[in-house]
């Protein structure tokens, strides 16, 4: 399934950047519309994304294609179980994702330049990470299983493992953006300005990429397979919420940063974050029997 899934990804992905692409700039016989063409062409990706895998899930018959209503045959306690566990994800991932619109709103109202180079740096974010997405998945698989099986020991030795690999890759991916970053930049009718900004976006991800992952294996890849789902729902929130939003806010209408300022500006978020989640890493207090647990 990871494999089905980074494979989706990519091919998702691709189409995403490619239709958005056309409707920013009006290539061909599609219109010019700017930041609703990179919305519209995001928007089309995640859909054609979700309906592809279902396909895929039936088609190869993996161990997720079961009948959807037995997906709603289930006893109570063992939904309680469940809840108790995903439902603090779920919370994070909303306002995570508000905590994203608010960095976005603050970006537009430096300019359409702006936000035009945030929207191509981006996907070039994207485009990087998809082999991460694959490498958290694989890690928090093999750290649940292994918790699971009663190997806690185990279990926290492939998370370490999987971090170093992890960053180690990153710092790697780092190097590739900041060599491509002019022949990027000239892929793109942007004006002189928002050439200049994608540059600066460009440059701080690439230095800042190995922190972003160290974040998502820990997150992804240990913490969320050890059922700590609620230590990491209050330190994401606490990151962005405390740390991220007021520091785009600050950057974005009180210092009057370019965007790729403001871009690092918000970078703190993800460094208070590294400090409290490893040490919670290495602490082992995430390591949560699932499958044992009684209700």
């Amino acid at each position: 399934m990871v494999k089905l899934t980074m494979v989706v990804a990519v091919i998702a992905l691709g189409l995403k950047t490619l239709l958005a692409y056309v409707l920013i700039f009006g290539i061909g016989p599609f219109p010019e519309l700017g930041v609703r063409g990179a919305a519209i062409g995001t928007a089309f990706g995640w859909t054609f994304e979700c309906i592809l895998l279902l396909i895929l899930v039936y088609v190869r018959k993996t161990p997720l294609a079961v009948n959807p209503l037995s997906l709603f045959r289930f006893s109570r306690p063992f939904a309680l179980n469940v809840l108790k566990t995903s439902m603090p994800a779920a919370i994070n991932e909303v306002l995570w994702s508000l905590g994203i619109t608010t960095y976005n709103a603050v970006y537009g109202h430096i300019g359409t330049d702006a936000i035009a180079a945030v929207n191509i740096n981006a996907t070039i974010e994207e485009m990087v990470f998809v082999m991460f997405m694959g490498l958290g998945n694989a890690c928090a698989i093999m750290v649940g299983n292994k918790i699971g099986a009663g190997g806690k020991d185990m279990a926290f030795e492939y998370g370490r493992r999987f971090l170093i690999l992890g960053v180690g890759m990153a710092v790697l991916g780092g190097l590739i953006v900041l060599s491509v970053r002019n022949t990027v930049v000239g892929l793109y009718p942007l004006s002189p300005s928002g050439a200049f900004n994608l540059y600066g976006l460009m440059t701080v991800y690439a230095f800042s990429n190995w922190l972003r992952v160290f974040n998502f294996m820990l997150f992804i890849g240990a913490l969320r397979a050890g059922g700590d789902t609620r230590y990491s729902m209050f330190t994401e929130l606490f990151s962005i919420w405390v740390v991220g939003v007021p520091a785009a806010l600050i950057g974005g209408f009180v210092l009057d940063f370019p965007v790729y300022g403001v871009y690092a500006f918000v970078l703190l978020e993800e460094a208070v974050k590294a400090v409290i989640v490893f040490r919670r890493f290495l602490s082992r207090r995430w390591i949560h029997d699932l499958v044992n647990m009684t209700a």
